[in-house]
């Protein structure tokens, strides 16, 4: 029986190690202590709202397969082509070989504090969309002092389609998630002033532009075309913004609460590794595949495969669709 190990246990591994499953035995390895952490530190999801914790948790029931072994805590950092299979070598320098290897390393979030113009870790009222989506989880937004906030403003755009930061790429869900957040903070705080900066909203996916109208028509969040060029701390624990509408061609002055940094998806630390040990690197540290078109499981390795957000940045629905087409591909190849 064929030996596939599959790197990376978030939803994009998990529903293909469910599905290779059938016919072969699947080894998962996982560096953090649980699977599914990106999905289960989330509140809701877009566009239908519904609790990201139950997605994990039908997720996580298919790992219940006899034919399954997860390894949680276990950081794969070296791979190797030995003869027709595969050599995965873990931070403990113990090594395993696989007749093939998913790579499914997932993203990370740009790190914010490399806009030092927004004044993240400086000033406490500059937070990211992953930690408000924490306070969101919890059920309570609260400013510096602890109190509800009076106005939360969103940054659209941080770490993503960016010349400074070197990451000229969309990183897809951004938009969507901070009208999801709007919304969010509105149904938590209908007093809340929420405001929204963005460049160009990107709404391509079913239900989203309903989602936008909705946030706008329902829970008054007012959409700005602009840019916020400096962020500063005031007396009152507040931030202050300067920024521009670029629509009236206006100068802005404005404070808020909660200025939220809506920071886009990068190639997580393992993809990078591992996708510059395998050959497969491509751009902003993505694994490559052969073919974005027809073959975008494949890489130029034999044996080797891609899927989800280690490629590029995708939504969790279009992550489960690829691991479904990457388990399609593997069993072609196996047999």
């Amino acid at each position: 029986m064929k030996n596939i190990a599959i790197i990376g246990a978030g939803p994009c591994g998990i529903e293909a190690a469910s599905i290779l499953a059938q016919k072969y035995k699947v080894t998962l390895f996982e560096k953090e202590d649980q699977p599914l952490k990106n999905i289960r530190n989330k509140a809701m999801l877009f566009p239908d709202f519904s609790a990201a914790a139950d997605l994990a948790d039908e997720l996580e029931k298919k790992l219940s397969s006899p034919q399954i072994a997860l390894h949680t805590g276990c950081n794969i950092t070296g791979i190797q082509k030995s003869g027709g299979s595969w050599q995965l070598t873990d931070s403990k320098g113990d090594r395993n070989t696989f007749d093939q290897v998913l790579l499914t390393t997932g993203y990370d979030v740009f790190d914010a504090t490399r806009k030092e113009e927004y004044g993240y870790g400086i000033y406490n009222g500059v937070i990211t969309s992953l930690e408000l989506e924490e306070m969101i989880k919890g059920g309570k937004i609260v400013n510096t002092i602890g109190d509800m906030p009076k106005r939360v403003i969103f940054l659209q755009c941080v770490g993503s389609r960016d010349e400074k930061s070197g990451n000229h790429y969309c990183s897809k869900v951004c938009c969507v998630t901070a009208v999801k957040q709007a919304i969010e903070v509105k149904k938590l705080s209908p007093d809340t002033e929420v405001y929204v900066f963005y460049m160009d909203l990107r709404m391509w996916g079913q239900g989203f532009e309903e989602m936008y109208r909705t946030a706008q028509e329902k829970y008054n969040v007012n959409f700005v075309r602009g840019r916020i060029s400096e962020a500063a701390g005031t007396y009152d624990g507040r931030i202050q913004l300067k920024a521009e509408d670029t629509l009236m061609g206006l100068p802005l002055n404005i404070n808020a609460d909660l200025f939220v940094l809506m920071v886009g998806m990068c190639a997580s630390e393992g993809t990078k590794q591992l996708a510059k040990a395998a050959d497969i690197d491509g751009l902003y540290g993505f694994a490559k595949s052969t073919d974005e078109h027809l073959n975008d499981n494949l890489t130029s390795q034999e044996g080797l495969f891609v899927a989800g957000s280690c490629k590029r940045p995708m939504s969790i629905n279009d992550t489960i669709q690829d691991a479904r087409a990457a388990a399609v591909e593997i069993m072609k190849y196996a047999e």
